[in-house]
């Protein structure tokens, strides 16, 4: 009889022991980018689901959600200006194979009261710990000085950003949030990362695609120019020359 009984003592401590689970979602999928594009705005959303199908307890610690959209990665060149005689010039510069070509990040809280610093550095958790890749063997002095520096760029140009504050919880299972995209945001598969944090350790993760593309006339160009780049450049040239052309013979006319 003990033994019988036994599965069913211990089944609420293997529920316990459960991990919940996230089930993610975004608005668009497929974003379109026309002469017209100013920007969108994304909606992630999505629930978790706890072991049995419970919900959270009065007295259970609330669990936290931090949803990162990140970029395709690119080969970016920083270059840092100095001032000699009066006059800006190129001092230095270090190039990165990959980084980010966006990246934003929204929260429940302030990622610094959710994760220690190890923990945001594994999964990327916040724009000062981004594992950026410089192609030079510079000292970690230099390093961090470009790191700044190309992440203020980026930053001021709208394509990196942190949003504390910006997921909504709703019973402890539903979450939602919105991210801006903006309008010169580059094109590529993009991934929206939704983590589950409880105690300042990440309890479950899941990631969903997002595909950004020209469309129209501009998804013309950007095909001829990738595909058929001879035809494409002398195609540009010829156009310029035509211009320039026509532009002359209007002016000496008037």
């Amino acid at each position: 009889m003990r033994r019988r009984w036994a599965p069913a003592l211990l089944a609420p401590l293997l529920m316990g022991q459960a991990k919940p689970e996230l089930v993610p979602d975004v608005s668009q999928r497929d974003i379109e980018i026309a002469y017209s594009f100013t920007g969108a705005e994304l909606l992630l959303f999505g629930a978790i689901v706890y072991p049995g199908g419970r919900t959270p307890s009065a007295g259970e610690r609330p669990a936290e959600i931090v949803v990162v959209v990140k970029g395709p990665t690119e080969s970016v060149l920083v270059r840092e200006k100095s001032k000699v005689a009066g006059i800006w010039v190129n001092a230095a510069q270090m190039r990165y194979r990959s980084a980010p070509s966006f990246y934003a990040i929204a929260s429940s809280r302030p990622i610094r009261q959710l994760v220690d610093e190890r923990t945001r550095a594994i999964y990327e958790l916040g724009l000062d710990s981004l594992q950026l890749s410089p192609a030079s063997g510079a000292t970690p002095q230099v390093q961090q000085r470009f790191d700044s520096g190309l992440v203020e760029l980026k930053t001021r140009s709208g394509l990196f950003y942190e949003a504390p504050g910006a997921v909504e919880i709703t019973g402890g299972v539903l979450y939602r949030a919105r991210l801006t995209i903006p309008a010169r945001v580059p094109v590529g598969r993009f991934t929206a990362e939704t983590f589950l944090i409880r105690d300042g350790r990440v309890l479950a993760a899941a990631v969903r695609p997002i595909e950004i593309r020209k469309s129209g006339f501009e998804r013309f160009v950007a095909i001829s120019a990738d595909q058929h780049a001879i035809g494409y450049g002398l195609v540009a040239v010829a156009v310029s020359f035509l211009f320039g052309w026509g532009a002359g013979a209007l002016w000496r006319r008037f």
